[in-house]
């Protein structure tokens, strides 16, 4: 559970490289996540090339943190393995939150950005990444040792925003 209460995102890393081992755990947490009818539709792109992950960091005004990145993980649907099509989305959201708490178990620091929020940043992602037309991108996830930021816990509980049984 610590993982869970000391998770931020963390937008500035170190030089240091991550280990292909830890970029496998993190891999291995994203395909653990439910997913609707079980249908798994995640695909993923690994990008550690510094040039890459610095003409990635461009695809969107938000992506900055992937050029200093040690590695940045692209998060994809795959439509043909779609059972549950509103679905996607939600699968990708699991998979997302399960790399960013092995993340912090494994000592690093993490960034979600969103790629499906906007139609101009998706269309970005396909053309850099080359994707065939069933592979819809979702988002990109950020990876390092974290530079100066921590991960520490931060109370967010708002006990006014929990409801019973019914809204009043």
């Amino acid at each position: 559970m610590q993982e869970i209460f000391n998770r931020r995102s963390i937008r500035k890393f170190t030089t240091e490289a991550v280990e292909p081992e830890k970029i496998d755990k993190i891999l291995r947490a994203a395909m653990q996540a439910p997913s609707a009818a079980n249908q798994q539709p995640w695909e993923f792109i690994v990008v550690e090339d510094k040039e890459n992950l610095k003409k990635l960091a461009d695809v969107s005004p938000y992506a900055k943190p992937v050029a200093g990145s040690a590695v940045t993980i692209a998060l994809m649907g795959n439509e043909n393995e779609f059972k549950v099509p509103k679905g996607w989305e939600e699968d990708l959201g699991a998979a997302s939150q399960n790399m960013l708490l092995e993340a912090v178990h494994l000592g690093l620091g993490a960034v979600w950005l969103g790629v499906a929020t906007s139609d101009v940043v998706t269309d970005q992602v396909r053309s850099f990444f080359q994707l065939p037309d069933h592979i819809k991108p979702f988002g990109l996830i950020a990876i390092g040792y974290p530079d100066g930021q921590k991960n520490e816990f931060t109370e967010r509980y708002k006990a006014e925003r929990v409801h019973y049984e019914k809204w009043a």
